[in-house]
């Protein structure tokens, strides 16, 4: 019996000291991991790339962990940094180590198009763990980036406002901060707004591999003549020199002036009596203008009539002119009064406001003080005869 009992603690002696071995040469062997997030990246020749190292340590004590690289091809650079430093070693505490290093990866110009392979090393006390990153370069040429517009040419008359959307395009592997200017002609407005901003910017930057739709306002000058206008514009960083063309077709000028001869906007009228106005309609504007019609806004019971409510064609540089005639209402009392004339067509317009005075006939004024005296007369009269009674 007792030598039963002998054996069975030798048993358990021996599994605990099996049990003891295992586990430290399992620690001894591995317990370090270093991984990142992206190991296969598609890049371009001249790209400097950059990958966020984590580390895991599962053998329950912190470690210094060396880092090199053992495998690179011919002509490519990478180095270790941390904290912006370029660093060679890392400490790695027990259990995960989320971006605790950096491998910064430089291609160089004249890498070929092909599939690449740089291999990374991390190695401490018994512990080591190896890093494959894969790369794959395409034919595209470094820096070579976008500035493209959807419509390059738009047309409109010379007071139009002309907005093009287009897009500023980084195929680098890097962020870049483009500077945005335009070489318009002299009297020309171009502004560069990022799309669904309001705000006016002379640079924009943009992410590694991503785009910037942008607005790019262009007003023409007053009085520009008709014809083709090409506007350059460029997006420049420290590494490209980016460059577009917008045209704008201009089909003319369109300005309408209504006035009097004299410029003056003001006559006196008498209620119920017509009052002849000269206007003066005068085309400043670079192509003729068709259709003009008279229209007019005055008070109620007034009546407006023109000799001619709408005059056929108006040519570029010339003046008409018209008679407008005004009625006022016949119980329009004395005071001032507003009637606004109006001419225009399809591509535009322009208004006048003219002050009215009424004023009462004197022939009115004279019956109105007969009636009045003709009234004390009567009543005098009327004291005369029967006020002693």
């Amino acid at each position: 019996m007792k030598h039963l009992s002998y054996k069975r603690i030798l048993a358990a002696v021996l599994s605990a000291a099996l049990l003891w071995m295992m586990t430290v040469t399992a620690f001894a062997a591995g317990g370090l991991e270093m991984s990142t997030d992206y190991p296969g990246m598609t890049a371009k020749a001249g790209d400097d790339l950059t990958y966020s190292l984590d580390f895991s340590n599962t053998s329950g004590a912190g470690a210094s962990v060396s880092l090199s690289v053992t495998d690179i091809p011919e002509g490519w650079s990478g180095y270790f940094t941390g904290a912006g430093n370029t660093i060679s070693r890392v400490y790695v505490r027990p259990g995960d180590n989320a971006s605790l290093a950096t491998f910064n990866l430089q291609i160089p110009d004249d890498a070929q198009e092909g599939t690449y392979t740089v291999t990374l090393n991390a190695a401490g006390g018994s512990m080591s763990s190896s890093l494959e990153l894969e790369l794959v370069l395409d034919e595209e040429e470094i820096g070579e980036g976008g500035l493209t517009t959807q419509y390059a040419q738009q047309e409109g008359s010379a007071d139009t406002s002309f907005t093009f959307t287009t897009t500023l395009t980084n195929n680098s592997a890097t962020e870049q901060t483009y500077s945005l200017s335009a070489n318009a002609p002299s009297g020309w407005m171009v502004s560069f707004k990022p799309s669904g901003e309001s705000t006016q910017v002379a640079a924009v930057t943009v992410d590694p591999r991503g785009s910037q739709a942008l607005n790019v306002t262009v007003t023409p000058p007053v009085g520009i003549a008709a014809g083709d206008y090409t506007i350059p514009i460029s997006a420049i960083s420290s590494t490209e020199n980016l460059s577009s063309e917008l045209t704008v077709v201009i089909t003319g000028s369109y300005e309408l002036d209504l006035s009097t001869p004299s410029g003056r906007l003001s006559f006196d009228a008498s209620a119920n009596k017509e009052s002849a106005v000269t206007l003066s309609l005068i085309n400043n504007g670079n192509v003729d203008l068709q259709n003009i019609n008279l229209t007019s806004s005055a008070p109620t019971n007034w009546t407006v009539t023109f000799s001619e409510s709408t005059i056929d064609v108006l040519e570029a540089g010339a003046t008409k002119e018209v008679t407008a005639y005004i009625t006022p209402a016949k119980d329009a009392m004395s005071g001032d009064y507003v009637t606004v004339l109006t001419a225009s067509n399809s591509e535009t317009s322009d208004t006048a406001e003219f002050r009215v005075s009424v004023k009462t006939d004197t022939i009115w004024g004279v019956v109105g003080i007969l009636i009045i005296v003709a009234a004390l007369c009567g009543l005098g009269y009327v004291f005369r005869k029967y006020g002693r009674r």
